[in-house]
C-alpha cells in the first residue's frame, strides 16, 4: 500500500501494514480459510515493499551510509529468506502442518528483519542523507511499488540493474494473474 512521507517513513508504515496482517492471521483458527486470504494479502505486500527495497533502499544505503554495502548485502540475504519461505507457503493450506510451520517461521523473520531496519538501518541513513534525498527516495519507493511483482520469485535478480529491468515485466504478469484469480482483493 503506498503512503506519504520519506523513505524511512514509507516502509515504516509498510512495516505496520505487514505486523497487523499478522495480527490478524494469528487471531482466526488454524483451519479458518481467511486465513489464506490474509496470507496472500501479507504476500503481497511483502513483495512489493521488498523488490522497492531492494531497487531504491539497499543502493542508497551502498552510497551513503559507511560500510553500507555490508549492511545491504545482509538485508538482501533476509529477503531472500523471506521469499523463500512465502514460496512455500503459497502451496500450503491454512490447517495443515506445513501452513503453521512456515507461517510461525516467515513471521519470525520478517519481524527481526524489520526491527534490524529499523533499529539500525534506518537511523544510520537517516544521518547520512538530506530531507530532500529521503523525499525522493520516499517517490520513488512509491513508484516501484507500483510496478513491482506480488508473488514470490525467489531466482529473480535482487540487485539493480537486472532487478529494475526485469521487477515490471514480472509485476505485470503477477498481476494479471491475482486479477484472473481474485487474488489479495
Amino acid at each position: 500500500m503506498a503512503h506519504d512521507g520519506n523513505i524511512i517513513e514509507e516502509l515504516t508504515a509498510d512495516h505496520r501494514e505487514v505486523e497487523s496482517l499478522f495480527n490478524e492471521i494469528q487471531q482466526l483458527s488454524a483451519a479458518d480459510s481467511q486465513r489464506r486470504e490474509l496470507a496472500d494479502r501479507m504476500t503481497i505486500e511483502l513483495v512489493r515493499h521488498a523488490v522497492a527495497e531492494e531497487e531504491y533502499l539497499y543502493p542508497a544505503v551502498r552510497r551513503h551510509v559507511e560500510g553500507g554495502a555490508t549492511l545491504a548485502d545482509k538485508e538482501i540475504e533476509d529477503h531472500s529468506q523471506v521469499e523463500r519461505l512465502l514460496k512455500d507457503l503459497e502451496g500450503a493450506e491454512p490447517g495443515q502442518p506445513e501452513f503453521e510451520t512456515t507461517m510461525t517461521r516467515l513471521m519470525q523473520t520478517v519481524i527481526d528483519h524489520i526491527a534490524d531496519e529499523e533499529g539500525r538501518l534506518f537511523p544510520l541513513l537517516q544521518d547520512a542523507c538530506d530531507t530532500q534525498q529521503l523525499n525522493d527516495l520516499g517517490d520513488k519507493i512509491r513508484q516501484a511499488k507500483k510496478v513491482a511483482p506480488t508473488r514470490p520469485h525467489p531466482a529473480a535478480p535482487d540487485t539493480p540493474p537486472a532487478n529494475k529491468l526485469l521487477a515490471p515485466g514480472a509485476g505485470l504478469v503477477d498481476r494479471a494473474r491475482d486479477m484472473l484469480a481474485g487474488r489479495g482483493r
